[in-house]
C-alpha cells in the first residue's frame, strides 16, 4: 500500500520590496530525521542553511518556486503569492493526497485536497520545512542581488523597507528588479527616479 502522502507549503518575501516571492513544498518521509527543525524565523541563519541541506535530501519530493517582480505588479503580492505556491506544488515529482498550506489563504483550482493553517509553520512539520527551502531560496535570491548592487545593501535587510534600503533607493533610484507596484518604488517611479 503507498503511504499517505501530505506535502506542506510556505513562502517567503510577501514584504520586501525587491526581488521575487518564493514557496516551496516538501513532501517528508515517514521517518525522517531533522532536529530543530521549526518555522524558519525562529531559526539562525546558519541552522536554516544545514536544514535546508538535510529536507533536500530526506525529502519524499520537494520543489521551490517564485513569482518575479513582473508577475507580482501584474498580479498584485497575494495573487503572486499564490502563483509560486501551485508552482510549488504541481512541481513535486510525486503528487501528494493532501496540501496543508502556511496561512489563511488557500490557491485556487490545485486539484489536491488542500487546507490552509495559521501559523502551520510552527504546527505542522511539512510547513516548517517548505518554510525552510522557502526563505534560504529567497535569500540566496537576496545575496545575488547584493554582489550586483552592493550600495543597496542587500545582504543586511534582505529588501525589506528599512531606512538603509529607502535611503539607497532615494540615492540611486529604482532598479529593475524593484517591486513596482509596492508604495515607496512607486513614488520614486512617479518621479522618474530609475538605477543608473
Amino acid at each position: 500500500m503507498t503511504p499517505y502522502l501530505t506535502a506542506g507549503v510556505d513562502e517567503a518575501g510577501r514584504g520586501p520590496l525587491v526581488g521575487s516571492v518564493f514557496a516551496a513544498a516538501v513532501i517528508l518521509p515517514e521517518n525522517y530525521d531533522l532536529p530543530g527543525l521549526t518555522d524558519s524565523k525562529k531559526l539562525s541563519e546558519k541552522k536554516r542553511d544545514l536544514l535546508a541541506a538535510m529536507i533536500k535530501k530526506q525529502a519524499v519530493a520537494w520543489c521551490i518556486a517564485a513569482a518575479d517582480p513582473q508577475e507580482i505588479a501584474e498580479l498584485n503580492i497575494l495573487h503572486a503569492t499564490m502563483l509560486a505556491m501551485t508552482r510549488a506544488v504541481q512541481g513535486l515529482a510525486v503528487a501528494p493526497h493532501k496540501v496543508w498550506i502556511d496561512g489563511n489563504r488557500v490557491p485556487k483550482d490545485l486539484g489536491i485536497p488542500t487546507e490552509a493553517v495559521v501559523k502551520g509553520d510552527s504546527k505542522i512539520i511539512e510547513i516548517s520545512a517548505a518554510s525552510v527551502l522557502a526563505k534560504t531560496a529567497r535569500d540566496a535570491e537576496m545575496y545575488a542581488l547584493a554582489e550586483r548592487y552592493p550600495q543597496y545593501g542587500f545582504e543586511k535587510h534582505k529588501g525589506y523597507g528599512t531606512a538603509q534600503h529607502l535611503a539607497a533607493l532615494q540615492q540611486y533610484g529604482v532598479l529593475p528588479e524593484h517591486r513596482r507596484d509596492f508604495a515607496p518604488v512607486k513614488h520614486l517611479l512617479a518621479q522618474g527616479r530609475l538605477f543608473e
